[in-house]
């Protein structure tokens, strides 16, 4: 099954969601933007440049950190399960004023490049594939685990990035495990709760588009908190060109807060063995770190650079003076 075919599968299903998420959202200020309570103008353009894959090799890392400390990156997401994990959170300790979020790994995609869960495989066998890895596949995930060893192990892969130092600000889904499927964003949404860390979704506009507009409502209710706005639909236009397609998405951003993300890489042998995305990887980095035509648009178009933390800090605030009302 194609990740097109689970998106359907998830926006059909969506609905069955208990009730009980549903209902108002009594956490943000009545009819302020998120711009607004974050302390910005309602038509400001905030991006959020996130970087994925952080952990997974030392290519990842050394881009990523590059891309943090040069570039327009302002947050990255770290995959807890992978081998070079233990040197992006030592970075993460060492520098508290940067933003990391977990990217939930529950699958383990490269033939060649492989790594397990976290979780002791007893209490996660469903996760687990024949050779002892993380399954390579969305599908496979959904055909042998269930809802409740997916949310043991995000829970484990968070717990040992909080036990590492890393001062986790946001959660997303590698892959999008987590939000193919409506028991699986069930747990999604609990991790959330538990932690109280905003998350990635997709945009009110692609869910509407798909039918089911409640959905960010859902999330909201709980006080969980996401950008307005998400790079993802437009992801099948890259084939224009790497640094053409991220050029006009800057250059069209809507007001509000907008997340998009990016796989940094160093094109390296490392890299190259791993992955045949290693040239696009590779680019990205180069667009978000080294372009001065990117640095001098977002500069025209006076785009706020901003990362998760603010939005983890204005959740924990409302989420407080909601329990207090």
């Amino acid at each position: 099954m194609q990740c097109q075919q689970l998106r359907g599968q998830l926006f059909r299903l969506l609905i069955a969601l208990p009730l009980v998420f549903a209902g108002a959202n009594s956490y943000s200020a009545e009819g302020a933007s998120l711009a607004e309570r974050l302390g910005f103008k309602s038509t400001d353009k905030i991006l959020i440049v996130n970087g994925d894959d952080a952990g997974m090799c030392h290519s990842a890392n050394l881009a990523t950190i590059a891309a943090l400390e040069q570039g327009q990156m302002r947050t990255a997401t770290i995959m807890v399960p992978c081998p070079w994990f233990p040197e992006i959170a030592a970075y993460a300790k060492a520098h508290p004023e940067r933003d990391f979020g977990i990217h939930l790994c529950h699958t383990s995609e490269w033939s060649k490049y492989r790594w397990g869960p976290v979780a002791a495989r007893e209490q996660v066998p469903g996760l687990v594939d024949p050779s002892g890895y993380l399954w390579p596949e969305i599908p496979d995930v959904y055909a042998h685990a269930t809802p409740e060893q997916a949310l043991i192990e995000g829970r484990a892969q968070i717990k040992r990035a909080l036990a590492a130092g890393v001062d986790v600000t946001h959660l997303d889904s590698h892959m999008g495990t987590m939000q193919y499927h409506p028991e699986y964003m069930k747990a999604y949404l609990q991790l959330a709760v538990e932690f109280d860390l905003p998350v990635r979704m997709a945009s009110q506009e692609t869910l509407a588009r798909m039918g089911h507009p409640e959905i960010r409502g859902l999330f909201a209710a709980q006080g969980i908190v996401s950008p307005d706005h998400f790079v993802f639909d437009e992801l099948k236009n890259e084939g224009k060109g790497v640094k053409k397609f991220w050029l006009e998405v800057v250059k069209h951003l809507k007001p509000g807060v907008t997340e998009l993300y990016i796989h940094a890489g160093l094109p390296n042998d490392e890299l190259k063995a791993i992955t045949g995305s290693w040239g696009t990887r590779a680019e990205e980095f180069d667009v978000f770190t080294h372009s001065d035509e990117m640095k001098q648009l977002i500069a025209d178009q006076k785009i706020i650079l901003l990362g998760y933390r603010p939005l983890r800090e204005l959740q924990h605030k409302e989420r407080t003076a909601a329990k207090g009302r």
